[in-house]
């Protein structure tokens, strides 16, 4: 799961990569991701491999009232 829905990955897809897929730059203040749940550090994104089952979430911040 990416972002709530069903996503087709390759094995060995890092966080790094899926976050560089929903947003560009993947070291834009603002951007953060979780996965099952829990907030990953920026420094783990890249040595983190996302396994068949788990739910990434990528979320960015945005300004407005």
């Amino acid at each position: 799961m990416l972002n709530g829905r069903p996503t087709r990955l390759r094995t060995g897809v890092t966080v790094a990569e899926l976050v560089a897929r929903q947003v560009g730059d993947p070291q834009r203040p603002g951007v953060a991701a979780a996965l099952n749940g829990q907030v990953l550090p920026r420094e783990a994104w890249p040595r983190t491999e996302v396994s068949d089952g788990d739910a990434v979430e990528v979320l960015t911040a945005s300004q407005g009232g």
